[in-house]
């Protein structure tokens, strides 16, 4: 039998054990790592659309908001080939390669002498996010299986953003103080250099564990022939569950490009300085990433589906309440609702990727995840660029909510809860009433495998519905 998508189902591993607890080291190296990763992307937060206007003289919406464009759409499609080269190369590999390519971004941010110089430094950081954030998702996913896959998403994403918001508003007291270059970017150089060294010197090769979960997987000998052509497929249109999944990431992206890009223009408008627009740049992510913390937990608790519709219409919410607002009371409060509502969606979205991707293709799905997620950026900043310049900033912002509101009807109505919560009674009663291959996901002793293989009906099943019914 050919194993199209991966070796990880024929291969044994001894010695590797799953569980926050027993990889609580690596686990927490990894969260520092994905720290510095956020906090490459929260340099250009609070000051690179100043940047394009008064140092580039830029005036256009669609030309300001360029470098999102380029950045979502290298990002998207380094995502997607990240997935399969952790799979076929390793993650630490693809961790390193990616700290690599973020070396030369701040230098070419704080020199560039043109605008077409701040495109390339963003198609680097493009492929540099693709391939460390996904890794370090990846990474943490293999970690922990699938009893806490949530809680370990939520800790990710807050660690991520939470360095962009900190980043955010570093830059913004920095350019507030000294200027808008090239001294906020030697943050850049510090947060390159120790990221590639921690990486390089610390981290630990994961894909064993990915291979260990493998092994009791009761869907294993059918999943793992899936060719990267199926996994695409599943995940991007034919499962209910995985392609919900995909459309929400892409409108949750499509929002926050929308945010990197306008907000700042829309809050110079206003009358704000930099340092307050600085301080809004990172009340957005830093509500974000805190209350990941508590949503990516809560969602292993209660179920994924309705976490991420309700986080959907909440930043609808929140950025209604920015256009409606002309004070920076209002501004804040709209970002806080906005961060809110994507605290909620993020690390769902990720742990419920990973509630139905089998652990043979699940680095190629969530791969699949994140180049749709990802190209939110370049759809938002194209599509708010364009609506900006031909109807204005307001119109802009009022139509990317609706969008946003838009898709968390989308969940409500199309996706399945994926994380079964509740008594076995009622699981066994889902499981005669739903179609599709079950997998069990829960695996509370390493060592006892056929008690886990001869009783799968548990209080958190994932039931993959038959495309029929989607």
């Amino acid at each position: 039998m050919s194993h199209a998508s991966s070796p990880l189902a024929r291969d044994e591993v001894p010695g590797v054990r799953l569980g926050l607890g027993p990889n609580l080291a690596q686990f927490s190296l990894l969260v520092v790592v994905n720290a510095f990763v956020g906090a490459m992307i929260g340099l250009e937060r609070s000051i690179l659309p100043a940047i394009a206007e008064q140092d580039f003289y830029l005036v256009a919406r669609t030309a300001i908001l360029s470098f999102i464009v380029v950045f979502g759409i290298v990002k998207a499609l380094t995502n997607y080939f990240a997935g399969r080269l952790s799979d076929a190369v390793g993650r630490k590999s693809v961790l390193v390669a990616g700290w690599l390519i973020a070396l030369p971004v701040p230098f070419l941010l704080m020199w560039a002498p043109s605008w077409n110089w701040v495109l390339i430094a963003n198609a680097l950081l493009g492929v540099s996010q693709g391939l460390t954030w996904s890794t370090t998702v990846i990474m943490k996913i293999d970690l922990v299986g699938p009893r806490r896959r949530g809680f370990a998403m939520g800790l990710n994403e807050f660690a991520g953003y939470g360095a962009v918001a900190l980043s955010a508003l570093a830059t913004g007291y920095v350019a507030a103080v000294y200027g808008l270059r090239p001294e906020p970017f030697y943050l850049g150089v510090a947060f390159s250099l120790i990221g590639l060294l921690l990486s390089v010197l610390l981290v630990r090769e994961t894909h064993g564990h990915a291979r260990h979960e493998a092994k009791d997987h009761s869907e294993a000998a059918h999943s793992a022939t899936l060719s990267q052509r199926d996994i695409f497929l599943r995940t991007s249109f034919t499962d209910p569950n995985l392609s919900s999944v995909s459309q929400a990431g892409l409108v949750n992206n499509l929002n926050d490009g929308m945010a990197w890009g306008l907000f700042p223009i829309f809050y110079m408008a206003a009358g704000l300085s930099l340092e307050r627009i600085g301080w809004l740049a990172a009340i957005y992510p830093a509500v974000w990433g805190l209350g990941q913390l508590f949503t990516g937990a809560l969602s292993d608790r209660v179920g994924r589906k309705w976490l991420i519709a309700t986080g959907m219409w909440v930043q609808a919410a929140g950025i209604a309440l920015i256009v409606l607002s002309t004070k920076f009371s209002g501004f804040a409060a709209g970002s806080t609702l906005l961060g809110a509502g994507t605290a909620m969606v993020y690390p769902t979205l990720l742990a419920a990727i990973g509630d139905v991707a089998h652990p043979a293709w699940r680095a190629s799905s969530v791969g699949v995840y994140r180049l749709w997620r990802d190209l939110g950026y370049a759809v938002g900043a194209l599509l708010a660029g364009i609506i900006a310049d031909a109807l204005g900033v307001h119109a802009a912002i009022w139509m990317i909510a609706a969008v946003t509101f838009a898709s968390g009807i989308v969940v409500a109505i199309r996706m399945r809860e994926t994380r079964r919560v509740g008594n076995p009674k009622h699981d066994r009663g889902r499981k005669d009433r739903l179609s599709g291959p079950i997998h069990n996901n829960e695996n509370p002793n390493e060592g006892d495998r056929t008690t886990n293989q001869i009783e799968p009906i548990r209080s958190n099943l994932v039931y993959l519905p038959a495309p029929e019914e989607g």
